[in-house]
């Protein structure tokens, strides 16, 4: 393979954020949301430091050598993730999850899709979220299972 034919290659940068949430649910009665969510449905919430891990994939350029540029892939996530969720309470001060279950299914989703906008078309490969170093997430965007 000459040096000048296409290569793919996967670029992976991560931040960290501080947040609380509680695991509740409207469409559950108290107890219900107990049950389903133990502690974690504590009325007053509890936190995490979440990791987020965002990795962009598509061919290395040939004059930059890159498949992105870093800073523009730090400047994307520090808008889409940052600003929006660090040192927030999810469930009050985000928008987005006063309908949604506050999971870190829902975080990685709700990362992916603000990601989208930002990104180039078709770049976004994979959004992983560490709720701790036991609770791990992985999105990449699929919508449903094909069954």
């Amino acid at each position: 393979m000459s040096p000048r034919s296409a290569r793919l290659a996967r670029l992976s940068r991560s931040v960290t954020f501080s947040a609380c949430h509680r695991l509740h649910s409207k469409a559950l009665s108290d107890e219900e949301n107990l049950k389903v969510f133990g502690k974690c449905n504590n009325p007053n919430g509890h936190g995490h430091n979440y990791k987020v891990v965002v990795t962009v994939r598509g061919e290395i350029d040939p004059v930059s050598g890159m498949v992105m540029n870093l800073t523009e892939l730090k400047e994307h996530m520090q808008e889409a993730i940052m600003e929006p969720l660090d040192h927030k309470n999810l469930d009050k001060d985000v928008p987005y999850f006063a309908e949604v279950v506050s999971t870190t299914e829902n975080v990685a989703v709700f990362i992916w899709e603000n990601l989208q906008r930002l990104l180039p078309s078709g770049i976004l490969y994979k959004v992983k979220v560490y709720e701790t170093d036991q609770n791990v997430v992985v999105y990449k965007g699929e919508e449903t299972m094909v069954e």
